[in-house]
C-alpha cells in the first residue's frame, strides 16, 4: 500500500506532489537517510526493488497507490514490471487519496471502504493459496 519502491526515483508524481500532499519531499529525503545504510547507493536494488533486473518467480502482489501521492508512479511502475515478468499482480490507484490514506479510515469514508476491499482481496488470496482444511 503506497509503496516506496525506488529511493532514487525522480518521477512525475514525486515532482507534482512534492509539497502539500501529506508526504513531502523533505520527508522522503529524510527517509532515505534513515533507511539506506551509510555507503549504500539508494539506487541499489536491495533498498530500491524497482531497480532489480529480474522480477520472475516472485509471489503474487496486490499494489495500491493513491492519486495524489509522490510515490504513486513508482508503485505503478513496480506493478507493470511484475506483470511483464509474468507475476500475478493486481494494481489499484485510489482516486482523490493521498499517501497513507488507508490510515485515515476512521475519518475518511472512502478509506474505510477501501480497507474493507483490500482486506477482502488479501483474504481471497490466502483462501486460494491455502489447502482446503475441510
Amino acid at each position: 500500500m503506497c509503496p516506496i519502491t525506488d529511493f532514487a526515483a525522480d518521477t512525475e508524481s514525486r515532482c507534482a506532489f512534492a509539497e502539500g500532499y501529506l508526504l513531502h519531499k523533505a520527508t522522503l529525503d529524510g527517509d532515505v537517510e534513515h533507511y539506506v545504510p551509510a555507503g549504500l547507493n539508494p539506487a541499489d536494488p536491495c533498498v530500491s526493488p524497482l531497480r532489480a533486473l529480474d522480477f520472475s518467480g516472485l509471489p503474487p502482489a496486490y499494489i495500491h497507490t493513491a492519486e495524489f501521492d509522490p510515490v504513486r508512479d513508482e508503485g505503478r511502475a513496480y506493478a507493470d514490471r511484475l506483470a511483464r515478468a509474468g507475476v500475478e499482480v493486481s494494481y489499484t490507484c485510489h482516486p482523490g487519496m493521498t499517501h497513507l490514506f488507508y490510515g485515515m479510515a476512521g475519518v475518511v469514508p472512502y478509506a474505510r471502504n477501501a480497507m474493507k476491499h483490500i482486506g477482502a482481496e488479501i483474504r481471497a488470496a490466502f483462501d486460494a493459496a491455502l489447502p482446503d482444511a475441510g
